[in-house]
């Protein structure tokens, strides 16, 4: 086949039309991972709650997705010091809720979220609850700085839900029932 050039002969490509077409190309690779990561990264404050309801604010959480799941980056004060247990919970509602004994904070938020039904609490490493984070850790001071993990997680998997910080500390275990967490005193709606 002979390619000659001429009258009669010309490109198909139109060099306008390819200019164009290269900087609508350009624009999605440089813009596309900006507007993928938008999502991928969310701040929430975290209140305390009791029976009556929810009040101040202790601070706020930065949730993050990274290669090894999500990351929650605590920046909270004013909370009792030592390990907590620390779930996402099936509902988007801190309030208080009704039982046999009267209200109990935070009660609004349901269970522990448990999309797979498993019915076991085994730890953010385990095959349980999927709500399952690791420790909250809460310096004598009060504060809380140390990232939290979830590896079976990602950060659009906690739209409207809320993450709930427990009075005690968690065995990653069913014994004692949940944990052992105990009372739950703060509280973080997530936006769905």
């Amino acid at each position: 086949m002979e390619l000659r050039q001429g009258v009669g002969h010309e490109s198909p490509w139109n060099p306008a039309l390819l200019a164009v077409l290269l900087a609508c190309l350009l624009s999605l690779l440089l813009f596309l991972p900006l507007a993928a990561g938008a999502d991928q990264e969310l701040r929430v404050a975290l209140r305390r709650i009791d029976a009556e309801g929810v009040h101040a604010s202790l601070g706020s959480l930065s949730l993050r997705d990274s290669p090894e799941g999500l990351v929650i980056l605590p920046d909270l004060q004013d909370l009792p010091p030592g390990e907590h247990g620390f779930h996402l919970h099936a509902l988007g509602d801190c309030g208080p809720g009704d039982a046999e004994e009267g209200p109990v904070a935070g009660l609004s938020a349901g269970g522990h979220w448990d999309p797979d039904g498993s019915g076991h609490h085994l730890g953010p490493d385990g095959n349980g609850h999927r709500g399952d984070l690791s420790r909250l850790v809460v310096a004598a001071d009060g504060s809380a700085r140390l990232p939290v993990r979830a590896p079976r997680l990602r950060v659009g998997d906690l739209a409207g839900k809320a993450l709930i910080v427990h009075a005690g500390g968690d065995t990653y275990s069913d014994t004692p029932p949940l944990g052992g967490g105990g009372a739950r005193i703060a509280c973080a709606v997530v936006p769905g």
